[in-house]
């Protein structure tokens, strides 16, 4: 399938955080994506829905509806990932989350687009209780993205079976999000699922990483603690979110790439 439309609904992930910047944006694996669906059609166009901070509730409410009146039949690929910003916080509902993350893809399936779905890496090869946590909240997320993936014929990027993603070097300093190598992979991971050409080399896991300094680490985990974690657990308390009173980088479907 050569697709003519690239649509794109989520959170950070989605939207680019933290690959590199450009034109003020972070690239991000969509756009990497994008550039290569163009090459291989003549009036390509691409939108990018997607905002940081984003809850479930939020991507179906705000973006779902949007992307729906762009679709153009089945080759319009649209893509949807949310519910992990869910999954990491207190009080997470994991029955009432599932049920809205199938429903809002039997939603998009009966639009006639082709849908793409992502599954979390569950073991990110840390340990701890928060890790285990972690890795039982996404398991169960993860399998119900599978069958309701096969329920309607999506395709699914799951990294699960990939070892090497394990490797914290494809994290920013902030842990959480992927830098450029993490983006880089994971939009090959893709064109491959979508049977576009792609670079082997983003199955080949990073050499050996050299160890660090117990001084250095110290002092990078107290700088994090202090750039990244307090800020997230402040906006916690009071009830906001990164993404609050941010537009998403392409609200409506563009030409792409851009002229400039």
């Amino acid at each position: 399938m050569i697709y003519n439309r690239l649509i794109i609904c989520g959170d950070s992930f989605s939207e680019g955080m933290t690959d590199e910047v450009v034109d003020g944006q972070y690239r991000g694996w969509g756009d990497r994506v994008a550039d290569e669906m163009a090459m291989h059609s003549q009036n390509f166009t691409y939108a990018n829905l997607a905002i940081r901070g984003k809850l479930l509730s939020q991507v179906i409410n705000d973006q779902v509806p949007v992307a729906l009146t762009y679709i153009e039949g089945p080759e319009t690929l649209i893509t949807f990932h949310a519910g992990a910003n869910d999954a990491i916080r207190p009080g997470y509902d994991a029955r009432a989350s599932i049920a809205k993350y199938q429903q809002a893809v039997r939603e998009l399936s009966k639009s006639g687009a082709t849908i793409l779905l992502f599954t979390v890496l569950e073991d990110t090869g840390n340990k701890g209780r928060g890790s285990k946590i972690w890795k039982e909240r996404f398991a169960e997320f993860n399998k119900a993205i599978r069958e309701v993936g096969q329920e309607v014929g999506a395709i699914v990027s799951d990294a699960n079976d990939l070892d090497f993603f394990k490797d914290n070097r494809f994290l920013a300093f902030d842990r959480l999000h992927l830098n450029a190598e993490g983006h880089w992979r994971v939009s090959q991971g893709v064109l491959e699922v979508l049977g576009y050409p792609s670079n082997p080399a983003w199955r080949i896991p990073l050499p050996p990483a050299k160890k660090t300094p117990w001084l250095k680490e110290r002092y990078i985990g107290v700088l994090w603690f202090f750039l990244f974690a307090l800020p997230w657990i402040w906006r916690r308390i009071q009830g906001k979110s990164s993404g609050d009173n941010r537009s998403a980088k392409y609200p409506a479907p563009i030409s792409w790439p851009p002229a400039s």
